[in-house]
């Protein structure tokens, strides 16, 4: 795999993991030093949350909120800049839901990411996600 489609997987082992209910598996595609941060429909933002550990703990207290399926759609990614140990990426995110026999689309957004490799393995450093709307 090239880098790209190897920063890719791990976004996309992100969403996996957030739509399976899998704060464990989201905070796995974090360096152990990752920060989180995010912004609501350009309101204040929220954390950051510092720490693999921080990340997770977040992770879980918002995934028992949750009652609906929730899908994210990561789309129009684009590699910024990579040096083969350090990267910047963003893409767009669809936000949906299935609740009661019905599909919502609860927001769109940006992710903006920087990746860095630990043991040869690409991990989130630093993700902020910027929705556009509060659901």
């Amino acid at each position: 795999m090239t880098h790209r489609e190897d920063i890719e997987d791990v976004l996309g082992r992100y969403a996996h993991a957030y739509d399976d209910r899998d704060a464990e598996g989201v905070g796995a595609t974090f360096a152990p030093d990752g920060v989180l941060s995010l912004q609501i429909a350009g309101g204040d933002p929220l954390g950051p949350w510092e720490g693999r550990e921080a990340i997770v703990e977040m992770m879980a207290a918002t995934l028992a909120t949750q009652s609906d399926q929730r899908r994210h759609l990561a789309s129009t990614f684009t590699l910024d800049s990579c040096d083969g140990e350090r990267a910047t990426a963003r893409s767009y995110l669809t936000l949906v839901a299935v609740a009661d026999g019905a599909l919502t689309v609860l927001s769109t957004g940006r992710y903006v990411d920087e990746m860095v490799r630990v043991d040869g393995t690409w991990l989130i450093a630093r993700r902020h996600i910027a929705l556009d709307l509060p659901y």
